[in-house]
């Protein structure tokens, strides 16, 4: 028999697959309902409604309303974090954060057909939301925090104000170009095209920063 270790790790297994499809299933519902008429005019209480659930299980998962958006970028910080921290020794913190930041993700990166009117949806609710980009800037301010005290830990780093610094200026760069790629988005530019053009201007952005940060943060 396995044994009452391998029974647990099962049953373990079984109740986070089971909380990861209530939490996708929340989170799908919520979706389709901003995307139709805007964040601020659907409540929780309709959103547990289409995903027969109650009102306190969409607040378990989600703890705020705004969460229901920005939920997945909790893995982005952690995969950020994880490739500056475990860069190769003589890469600078500046050039393993230009290498996760170009990759494209997401709707901007997908082939599907209907990526295209789900992301102009997304970004409409998105930027036509007060609530929405405000949680947004509690976000970056969380990243780079984050990214200052994860420098800040490393030898060499220099000051915790040098390191403050080198996060501000890296997010920053990120912002910019969530900014860029959302003003397109609206303007009806095609996915492809503004993937195109976040690249490129995502290039010209490091290279900016490696002017003064290319030599600051090199892991030993």
């Amino acid at each position: 028999m396995y044994g009452d270790g391998y029974a647990c790790g099962m049953e373990a297994g079984l109740r986070e697959r089971k909380k990861q499809h209530t939490r996708q299933l929340i989170a799908d519902a919520a979706r389709r309902l901003f995307a139709e008429r805007g964040f601020e005019q659907v409540t929780v209480a309709e959103i547990a409604r289409v995903a027969d659930v109650s009102p306190q299980t969409v607040f378990n998962y989600f703890p705020r309303k705004e969460d229901l958006v920005y939920w997945r970028l909790e893995s982005f910080e952690d995969e950020l974090l994880a490739t500056v921290r475990d860069r190769a020794p003589g890469e600078s913190a500046l050039a393993a954060f230009g290498r996760f930041v170009l990759v494209q993700r997401g709707l901007l990166a997908s082939d599907d057909p209907g990526a295209r009117e789900r992301l102009t949806a997304m970004t409409r609710m998105i930027v036509e939301s007060p609530a929405l980009l405000a949680r947004e800037r509690e976000v970056f301010a969380a990243y780079t925090a984050s990214l200052a005290a994860l420098i800040a830990s490393e030898p060499g780093s220099g000051s915790d104000v040098e390191a403050w610094v080198a996060a501000n200026a890296m997010i920053g760069a990120h912002r910019a170009l969530v900014d860029h790629a959302r003003s397109r988005i609206v303007a009806g530019a095609a996915p492809k095209t503004v993937a195109r053009e976040v690249r490129a201007r995502g290039k010209a952005a490091l290279e900016l920063l490696e002017r003064g940060l290319g030599g600051y943060a090199v892991k030993r």
